[in-house]
């Protein structure tokens, strides 16, 4: 038997049930995985709430996670029972003890990296990884803009880019979290809150604005992170945590200056073997360099996900926070 969060009906944080459950088999190509530490994120909210379709209902949220092989079906060869193991990767259903995964989604843990750390890094580290080295190929000398720059994709970022030599600007919402991205490779950071991230941007690039903007955050920076973008400049939006953006006149970005714009996720960089292999690869390579530290801010009870999810809704989390089952 173990433990996993099932959902019957999408909704507010109180949906998050604590269930229990006989230990499933493997079926060919499936490994079974019992998780030593499962990654909170904001696509989890997506899913509970119903903004994301889930595959089926009921359904156990979570898309990441680390821990060891237990069993595996006929034809894996990748990893085998024993295996310290990590994945981000669809579908839901990380939110458990255990559970059945297909074998070639998961990467195995190289040693020097802990599972805490793997279950921390795997999905903001490889979306870090796809959105300044594939969506936009950061270079050394360039201006980046990186809202939510203490969430859990932002510290690993702000590192990321500032190793690359690129100047780090980043918004956040409170002197603590400001203090927080300045020491994860921001050069500056912006109180939206208190301060118009457009005017700061302009005023800290004498003009010359950034070469690309990256925001999670959705309708409360548009379209004010075009207006920090300098002529070509590329606006890339992978989430909406303070609401669905509205809709998008395409005009809007030849009247800015031929602005390029994207709306990738993750799941599309990593579609094949090789992709996740190479993507996964350079961020354990990044983070066991050293360059990139991962931040684990808070840590809640596999059964105490409910709280876990009002705090990464109310905006209280930082870095990353992690379910121990």
């Amino acid at each position: 038997m173990g433990a996993f969060i099932e959902v019957t009906e999408t909704g507010g944080p109180e949906v998050l049930n604590l269930a229990q459950r006989d230990t499933p088999k493997p079926a060919a190509g499936e490994a079974l995985v019992r998780h030593t530490s499962i990654g909170l994120n904001y696509i989890d909210i997506y899913f509970r709430t119903g903004l994301y379709p889930a595959p089926t209902m009921p359904f156990t949220p979570g898309m990441e996670g680390a821990g060891v092989v237990e069993a595996v079906g006929d034809g894996v060869s990748n990893v085998k029972h024993g295996d310290r193991v990590a994945y981000a990767s669809a579908p839901v259903g990380a939110y458990a003890e255990e559970r059945l995964i297909a074998a070639d989604r998961l990467v195995k843990v190289p040693d020097g990296i802990s599972d805490d750390e793997a279950a921390a890094m795997m999905l903001k580290g490889m979306t870090a990884q796809y959105l300044l080295r594939q969506t936009f190929r950061v270079k050394e000398g360039q201006t980046v803009l990186f809202h939510a720059a203490a969430g859990g994709v932002g510290l690993i970022a702000g590192q990321w880019g500032k190793s690359l030599g690129a100047t780090m600007i980043g918004t956040a919402g409170s002197p603590e979290k400001i203090e927080l991205a300045k020491a994860n490779g921001y050069h500056h950071v912006i109180n939206y809150r208190d301060e118009d991230f457009v005017e700061q941007v302009a005023e800290i690039t004498g003009g010359a604005k950034c070469a690309v903007g990256y925001d999670s955050v959705g309708k409360d920076t548009f379209p004010g992170s075009l207006d920090c973008l300098k002529p070509r400049g590329m606006w890339a939006s992978f989430g909406q945590s303070s609401g669905k953006l509205p809709e998008v006149d395409l005009g809007i970005l030849s009247a800015k200056g031929s602005l390029f714009a994207t709306r990738p996720t993750l799941f599309n960089y990593i579609a094949s073997r090789p992709e996740l292999e190479e993507t996964a690869g350079e961020l354990f390579d990044v983070v066991h360099s050293g360059a990139v530290k991962i931040a684990i801010n808070q840590t809640f009870p596999l059964a105490d996900a409910k709280a876990a999810h009002e705090a990464l809704e109310g905006r209280k989390t930082v870095g990353s926070t992690l379910l121990k089952p």
